[in-house]
């Protein structure tokens, strides 16, 4: 692995510069990095971060993708790192018109990670720099454990079994409130607004400046204050109710409530457990965004390596092999889907509904289909709200943003449908047929697939055990992996741990019909269970 050669840098550089004129935004700095396939197999694994601290599992995935890459050898275009600066990697197979294109694409990603709000947490950050620290502390630990350095291991483990379950959201809301214990801010906020009118906090406001205006801000905050008691007795209780329930938020998720609360971790001998539980929520954290906003964001950059590289005189003489290259990343399967493809065709259509003043409700309000083929009121605003998009949306939102009629619009254009497939008993091969052109069918199909981890709510009961309630939303959980994540919660926890979720029995009055009637469904019904690992093994019981 070694840095680009200085003549690639400039064209680089040179691309920058056009995709900053178009109205990309990103850092100056950036870095480049040629790297072979074998590279990028012993990368892949820590998600391409060289520095990320060591882990067993790594080691067997760069096995198996040897062994892979032995059978089906391939050779991936470019891969990008949202760090600061950000960094990314290009296959030493690359000719330079095809670097130049793939740097179109990333500067996409870049532009994105950077801009995005999901990714405001990551911002500020050099992740790289942030992963070798990480490291450093890991190896440490390994060393000062000696033989019993398996259990660092063990912890990684047992909390990447969680790590899927981080507060991601809940960050976000602590990072946009850092204030929210203030008793001013609370005051004249969610207080006056809740009990009192308009007209209210113009006077507590006059009020609060006269006194700070007389006494000063400390005195003046304090005379305050005492004045309120008079008008509202009740505010300091509500105060104290609010700092308690803010409080109780620094349990954001299921790792960081058994960091808190767990009285195995507590002891001095463990303490070391929870520095390498924090490291692997913050690196989870870390790249939720980035699962979160698959679709859109290889869309964005597919967006922009053609509007950009399509321009570009680098081009000359290659046209017909980028159009092989471009077309293997921007077909849209018949079968399946390609998010690049997707996300890509998201964004133009609606970049042209905003051209022609299609997102209105007098637009919505036609429902003629020549009438809206034919709708155009040439606004020019295609380009400025598809950078709205890019800067507020992620999967979900970009999926559901299309009215009901726009989303059939789209799907019609680009010739979406759902396919399903039945079993040829003569053949014996799978037959595969259209089972619908509906747009809302579409749309649940490709919602249905995004990332999506359970909802759950933990608590400690009275004996101890930690209890986590599974929200049911639709799908069950994946039963097989229960017994190992309960298995290394309750090591971490100390204590047993109780799981209740919804599963699905057989409705034997179904079964019994369909034996008399085969054209009779049978049918499933949902049911509460509990289960219980404790002293490392499981109990299952159904509680209704």
């Amino acid at each position: 692995m070694e840095l680009i050669n200085q003549e690639a840098k400039v064209l680089m550089e040179g691309c920058k510069i056009k995709a900053r004129s178009s109205g990309l935004k990103f850092d100056n700095e950036t870095l480049e990095y040629i790297v072979t396939n074998q590279n990028i197999l012993r990368l892949s694994p820590k998600i391409m971060i060289p520095t990320m601290y060591d882990y067993w599992v790594h080691g067997i995935r760069v096995n198996q993708e040897q062994e892979m890459y032995k059978h089906y050898p391939s050779n991936p275009y470019e891969t990008v790192i949202n760090t600061r600066p950000a960094v990314s990697f290009y296959n030493d197979n690359n000719p330079d018109w095809l670097n130049v294109m793939i740097f179109y694409h990333v500067l996409g990603h870049i532009d994105f990670f950077q801009n995005n709000v999901f990714f405001k947490h990551t911002w500020d950050d050099d992740f790289m720099a942030i992963a070798n620290s990480d490291k450093i502390v890991i190896d440490r630990i390994r060393r000062q454990l000696g033989e019993k350095k398996r259990y660092v291991d063990y912890v990684i483990e047992f909390i990447r079994a969680l790590d899927n379950l981080v507060g991601y959201y809940k960050e976000m809301n602590k990072e946009n409130e850092p204030q929210a214990q203030s008793k001013l801010d609370f005051f004249f906020g969610q207080f006056l607004r809740e009990n009192s009118n308009s007209q209210k906090w113009i006077e507590f406001t006059n009020k609060y400046n006269e006194k700070i205006k007389t006494f000063g801000e400390k005195r003046g905050n304090k005379e305050f204050f005492h004045d309120i008691k008079s008008e509202f007795p009740e505010f300091e209780e509500f105060y104290k109710k609010y700092k308690k329930e803010y409080k109780g938020n620094e349990d954001l998720d299921i790792i960081s409530f058994i960091m808190n609360h767990s009285d195995f971790l507590k002891k001095e001998e463990n303490g070391w457990m929870k520095e390498v539980m924090e490291i692997v929520r913050r690196t989870s954290l870390y790249f939720q965004p980035q699962i979160r906003t698959k679709i859109i964001n290889e869309g964005w950059a597919s967006y922009w390596h053609q509007e950009l590289f399509e321009k570009d005189p680098m081009l000359s003489t290659n046209e017909v092999i980028y159009s092989r290259v471009n077309s293997g990343v921007m077909t849209m399967p018949k079968v399946g889907l390609n998010p690049y493809a997707l996300g890509y065709k998201l964004i133009c259509f609606i970049e042209d509904l905003a051209n022609k003043g299609k997102l209105s409700k007098e637009f919505d309000r036609t429902l003629d289909t020549k009438e809206r083929m034919k709708y155009d009121k040439k606004t020019g605003m295609g380009r400025s709200f598809i950078f709205h998009i890019r800067e507020n949306f992620n999967d979900f939102m970009l999926l559901n943003f299309l009215s009901k009629e726009n989303f059939q619009d789209f799907v019609r254009q680009n010739k979406l449908w759902i396919t399903d497939k039945v079993f040829n008993e003569e053949r014996r091969s799978w037959i595969y047929y259209i089972k619908s052109k509906k747009g809302e069918d579409y749309r649940k199909m490709v919602i249905d697939g995004l990332y999506h981890p359970p909802h759950i709510e933990v608590g400690q009961k009275k004996d101890g055990t930690l209890y986590i309630e599974h929200m049911f939303e639709g799908k069950p959980l994946h039963t097989p992996y229960i017994d190992g994540v309960l298995r290394g919660t309750e090591f971490l926890w100390g204590q047993p741990v109780a799981l209740e979720t919804t599963e699905f029995e057989v409705d034997q009055n179904s079964v019994t019909k369909n034996q008399y009637d085969p054209t009779s469904p049978i049918k499933y019904k949902p049911i509460r269970v509990l289960y219980l690992m404790k002293n490392g093994k499981l109990a299952r019981r159904v509680k209704n």
